[in-house]
């Protein structure tokens, strides 16, 4: 198929901007980044017009850890649509029991309760149903500034930016700074379900809570008698040098969300993983939520491949070897680097340097995005799978940008 679809990037760019996203495309333009993703591979894209290649170091917020097209994964699901089809949410199927038996795997058994949704939106939703539903109360805490998506409860959640234009925020869900423990003890009562945060919040910019912050919260959730969410859909899977962020955190959530690279990038997944506890909340109500499309016999086998990779011996070392080497190489730049594991943020002092940052690296061939909700701050996400040639190009190239 071709890439291009249109004969010109500008018709490319004018059929989206009439029909998909006027803004999205105006904003491109302004920025002079009107780019079209071409021919793809590994750690990098082309632009399906001029052809030059750029290092994917956004990863669309982890996609692509195991980086484009990754053969096993691609073959897995190749094979697997030799004999299957999306399968039948209403019926028992192998592949799912599967799936989540080795998700369950990689928490120690300590969550062995999945259920499959397609995007992270939709499983955090469920989340956020079934915190509700175990402890019988509806108030839900979350982080200022924090992202869990765009779908009902999930933009709740959020930022207002995301769901003040559509009218009044849903009852029952109140907001805190991150990493402040007093505003969050003086919030959670006898009233509140659930505490709900990202272990680094992505598109808060990146910020790295202080040590032995998640164990407080841990313990404030517990005397509530409310429960713990973690949002790992950017941080799991080897993302921050460990399958789930949680576990350098020193906490085990009640509920887990993950989704974006359990797709491998080919076909999209995505899950709630939960204590044994909140998963007997659906015990006499097999039926109160439903996905058709939520786990998705060859999604399964995607995914299956991706828990392959990312337990491969030595694969969650050399993330953590990789880690250190760009924080090395990026030391004495004009930012400050916040870091754990592949997941990196740039932070400026000016409010707005982390857009023009993004700009300055794409001019070097290298393809970031901003921190929306602190503009300051440009998010840096490299696949998992470097070579090292392919680190030290990027660690030269960002160098370059801000030289």
């Amino acid at each position: 198929m071709d890439a291009k679809q249109y004969s010109t990037n500008e018709a490319t760019y004018g059929a989206y901007a009439t029909h998909i996203s006027p803004g999205k495309v105006a904003l491109f333009r302004q920025l002079d980044l009107q780019l079209v993703m071409g021919e793809r591979g590994g750690s990098s894209f082309k632009d399906a017009y001029t052809g030059d290649r750029f290092y994917n170091c956004h990863c669309n917020g982890g996609v692509f850890n195991l980086g484009h097209r990754n053969a096993t994964v691609l073959n897995v699901v190749r094979e697997a649509l030799d004999s299957l089809d999306i399968g039948n949410h209403h019926l028992v199927s192998g592949l799912r029991a599967r799936l989540a038996e080795r998700l369950s795997a990689t928490t120690d058994d300590e969550l062995p309760g999945v259920i499959f949704g397609v995007g992270g939106g939709e499983a955090m939703d469920l989340a956020l149903k079934a915190a509700r539903g175990v402890t019988g109360r509806q108030v839900i805490v979350s982080a200022k500034g924090g992202y869990h998506g765009h779908t009902g409860l999930a933009v709740a959640a959020g930022n207002p930016e995301y769901r003040s234009p559509f009218g009044p925020n849903l009852p029952g869900f109140v907001q805190v700074p991150f990493d402040d423990l007093d505003a969050l003890e003086a919030t959670v009562d006898d009233a509140t379900a659930a505490v709900l945060l990202e272990p680094v919040p992505a598109t808060l910019g990146m910020p790295i809570a202080a040590d032995g912050y998640f164990r407080s919260v841990a313990e404030i959730v517990r005397r509530a008698g409310a429960l713990l969410i973690m949002d790992e859909v950017q941080t799991g899977l080897g993302r921050t040098g460990s399958m789930w962020c949680y576990g350098q955190l020193g906490v085990v959530p009640d509920i887990l969300v993950t989704g974006k690279g359990l797709s491998g990038g080919i076909y999209p997944i995505s899950a709630t993983m939960m204590t044994r506890e909140v998963l007997s909340f659906f015990e006499s109500l097999p039926f109160v939520h439903l996905s058709t499309f939520g786990g998705a016999e060859p999604g399964c086998a995607a995914a299956l491949a991706v828990l392959d990779a990312v337990e491969e011996l030595g694969f969650l070392d050399r993330v953590r070897e990789l880690g250190e080497r760009f924080e090395a190489g990026l030391s004495d730049l004009p930012f400050t680097l916040r870091r754990r594991g592949l997941m990196m943020g740039f932070a400026f002092e000016a409010p707005n340097a982390g857009v023009m940052a993004a700009k300055m690296l794409y001019d070097v061939g290298v393809f970031v995005v901003w921190a929306e909700n602190d503009r300051s701050v440009t998010q840096f996400l490299p696949p998992l799978i470097l070579t090292d040639e392919e680190a030290g190009d990027i660690i030269d190239r960002v160098r370059k940008a801000f030289a």
